[in-house]
């Protein structure tokens, strides 16, 4: 039994790795099956291949099928994993167009469908654009069913309070978070009166550390009662803010406008981390 299952995930895996022509009847694939990694994407992607990077690419794999004058091209992308998979996602996506019930999450407009599933970005477009928009809906899903992985996106989207959250938000930071290279790696929200933001570091030690770089970086002003240590202040850069640290994980509430406490948002959004 244990060996059945094992190789109905490898092939599950080799389907997602090696995706083929037979999730759009009637199209035929067209020349050879295209596959790049980290030193080989840039000839495929040029320019776009560093906002992959960011993200922990691993590789990529991928068929153009044709149907007459129609053409689809497919590409699956493998990610470091499933956060930054949804990262990637997140970083595609048309805020402002409803999303698909594809994968973890996904969308699909005239000209291109995207998702995420597992550990996996799923890319799909049909040229001409928009002539077609039902046939790549149909290539879409019947790929979703091809991929491996979890369809749940992280759980730490759900920390961010959703009343007056903008649409597009909240998503992963892979790098810099705040503009910040000691924030390395977080989540960001945008509200319509400030940012809430957190980062997750290895320990509380190491949180400590961060808390107290911060410190350095953007004076106190005043205590705050959020997580287990946090301090208020105004800076040119974050503007109002309040900065916490709760065990292995520091955030804040930043960029306050007029009306907004930002202790006391900061203590609330504190509170559901866990």
């Amino acid at each position: 039994m244990r060996l059945f299952a094992g190789l109905l995930l490898f092939a599950g895996l080799a389907a997602a790795q090696a995706p083929d022509c037979a999730v759009a009847p009637g199209f035929k694939q067209e020349g050879e099956t295209r596959e790049f990694n980290t030193e080989t994407l840039y000839n495929y992607m040029d320019g776009n291949s560093e906002g992959y990077f960011l993200y922990n690419f691993v590789r990529m794999r991928g068929v153009t099928c044709k149907q007459g004058a129609l053409s689809l091209v497919l590409d699956v992308s493998e990610f470091q994993d499933e956060e930054l998979a949804y990262g990637m996602f997140t970083s595609n996506v048309d805020a402002r167009l409803p999303r698909a019930s594809l994968g973890a999450a996904g969308q699909v407009t005239p000209a291109k469908a995207i998702f995420v599933k597992g550990k996996y970005f799923v890319e799909l477009s049909m040229e001409p654009q928009g002539e077609h928009a039902a046939a790549l809906e149909a290539a879409a899903k019947a790929m979703e069913l091809r991929v491996p992985g979890s369809v749940s996106a992280p759980k730490e989207l759900t920390f961010f309070p959703k009343d007056g959250l903008e649409a597009g938000s909240p998503r992963l930071i892979p790098q810099s978070v705040l503009g910040l290279r000691m924030l390395k790696r977080g989540y960001l929200g945008v509200y319509g009166n400030g940012r809430l933001f957190f980062v997750s570091e290895d320990s509380p030690d190491a949180a400590k550390a961060l808390f107290e770089k911060l410190k350095a970086r953007f004076a106190p002003a005043g205590a705050a009662q959020a997580g287990e240590e946090a301090y208020t202040g105004d800076d040119r850069l974050l503007g109002k803010f309040c900065l916490f640290r709760k065990g292995a994980r520091v955030g804040g509430f930043v960029g306050a406008k007029e009306g907004a406490d930002p202790a006391k948002l900061a203590a609330a959004f504190a509170a559901g981390l866990n």
